[in-house]
């Protein structure tokens, strides 16, 4: 047996097992898509798929919602501190942890099943509502111009292949020429006289095209027409005009008149834009009607209902505004949280939470 020399050297350690991928960690619109999922999964029966398409967009409705609420919270505090008696505040924070989930969840997933994004100009908007008794906020979701357009078209029973919508001032030439046995095919005649000072509204008008010409139509709204369908409890902060706002002087609260610009001319487009795509010029297909569009009107209708009540309660009461909870959705029953992880750069760091209160109302873009 020979004498070898022991110039083993040590096997190398075992490599360590491999490690599986760390999980990417989700950023906050990837939770709260999660969580209203699982939301809307435990208020409705039988089971709902939603696409990647629609997750990505309730994503994008995270990102908007956020942003619509910490602009609200900014205000919020702007008006605490411009009040000279505190005893008026607003004292709940517009933050996810105040904002009623629950109901919110019903809203995101139809919209997005029907295809509305927020991120895109005049589609939908996030309004939100506060109901001082119950201690939460309720976000609201209303179309914008092209919101109203997009719904429109995706229902009708045949799309048209061209849309004008124009508003008329009195130094403009609209000359229209309703279909007759002169003209077989429905046309105006609109020119802007001075486009840098064009005077009054006086009126609007939208013209449909078809790809069959015949069938082209021409709707005329003259400006009575366009008030007659402004909402009785109008705000003055969008249609402009005199407004009642509570002032304290001299340690008394008193109502105080005054003058608000607003947005006339973008609500009287609105209000013509919704005459234009409405069902009477294109008639919806029952065949495309699905829940979520059912779902849609009875929320804008109680979006309208809201609205009326918020503006008399703002008239007639003190600044805080309360409104009831919408009857047709359930009431939040118990608190749920986002599990937190290190959000990136620019998202809130705050879980969201849904609370047990129900919803109410604050300013908000109406067009």
């Amino acid at each position: 047996m020979s004498n070898s020399t022991n110039n083993m050297t040590p096997a190398p350690a075992p490599a360590p097992a491999a490690q599986p991928p760390a999980a990417q960690q989700e950023n906050m619109s990837e939770r709260f898509t999660k969580k209203v999922l699982a939301e809307f999964g435990s208020s409705v029966s039988g089971a709902m798929e939603v696409t990647d398409f629609q997750k990505r967009l309730i994503q994008g409705y995270f990102i908007m919602i956020d942003r619509a609420l910490k602009t609200a919270e900014e205000e919020r505090i702007r008006k605490n501190k411009a009040n000279n008696n505190h005893d008026y505040d607003n004292d709940l924070p517009i933050t996810w942890q105040n904002v009623n989930l629950a109901d919110l969840a019903l809203d995101l997933v139809h919209y997005a099943r029907m295809g509305l994004d927020m991120q895109q100009d005049a589609m939908l908007y996030p309004i939100p509502y506060k109901n001082n008794k119950a201690k939460c906020y309720d976000i609201t979701l209303m179309p914008g111009y092209n919101g109203i357009k997009y719904t429109a078209i995706r229902y009708a029973v045949e799309a048209p292949i061209g849309e004008t919508i124009e508003l008329v001032y009195s130094t403009d030439t609209f000359v229209p020429h309703k279909k007759d046995s002169a003209h077989p095919v429905a046309t105006y005649e609109f020119q802007i006289n001075n486009a840098f000072d064009r005077g009054e509204i006086i009126g609007g008008f939208g013209y449909l095209e078809f790809a069959e010409p015949a069938r082209n139509e021409l709707i005329i709204m003259p400006l009575k027409d366009i008030l007659k369908r402004k909402p009785e409890y109008a705000s003055a902060n969008f249609w402009g005009g005199t407004a009642t706002e509570w002032r304290t002087e001299d340690g008394k609260r008193k109502k105080v008149e005054v003058q608000k610009e607003g947005w006339f001319e973008e609500m009287c487009r609105k209000t013509l834009i919704r005459e234009v795509y409405s069902a009477k010029h294109l008639p919806r297909d029952p065949q495309k009607i699905d829940d979520a569009y059912q779902f849609m009107k009875v929320r804008e209708a109680r979006f309208a209902e809201i609205q009326a009540q918020a503006e008399i309660d703002a008239q007639a009461n003190v600044i805080p505004i309360d409104t009831t909870a919408p009857a047709a959705l359930p009431a939040a029953t118990q608190p749920m949280t986002i599990p937190q992880t290190n959000p990136p750069a620019g998202e809130p760091a705050e879980p969201v939470r849904r609370t047990t209160a129900q919803p109410a109302q604050a300013d908000n873009p109406d067009f």
